[in-house]
């Protein structure tokens, strides 16, 4: 991985040197991971369940998101998840529908940048 690259993930919200971390320093482990997480259809499945007001689907759905963005040190993404997964557990699906509002532009610009 070179340097714009790490680059342009941190600013994007990836804690790059903790994700190294928990990787034992594997690069191409990281790149891999976060190959298979742009890859991933958890966020679309997500949406579709909100739209269709799918509470526990739609808890299931954050609840992987969170735990995958968590594990890669996405944490702007992680933070906004775990928000998003207590208003689900709390029944809010309106709430946790409105949130995407601001989940999905760092989604997109995550998967922009990797």
């Amino acid at each position: 991985m070179d340097r714009t690259y790490l680059d342009r993930l941190r600013l994007e919200g990836l804690d790059v040197d903790q994700a190294l971390d928990r990787l034992m320093g594997n690069e191409a482990l990281l790149g891999r991971l976060l190959q298979k997480w742009k890859e991933d259809q958890s966020f679309q499945a997500l949406s579709e369940a909100l739209d269709e007001g799918s509470c526990e689907k739609a808890f299931s759905l954050s609840h992987t998101l969170k735990g995958m963005t968590g594990n890669l040190s996405m944490t702007a993404l992680y933070e906004l998840f775990s928000r998003q997964t207590e208003l689900l557990r709390g029944g809010d699906v309106a709430a946790a529908r409105d949130m995407m509002d601001r989940i999905r532009p760092l989604y997109e610009r995550m998967k922009a940048a990797i």
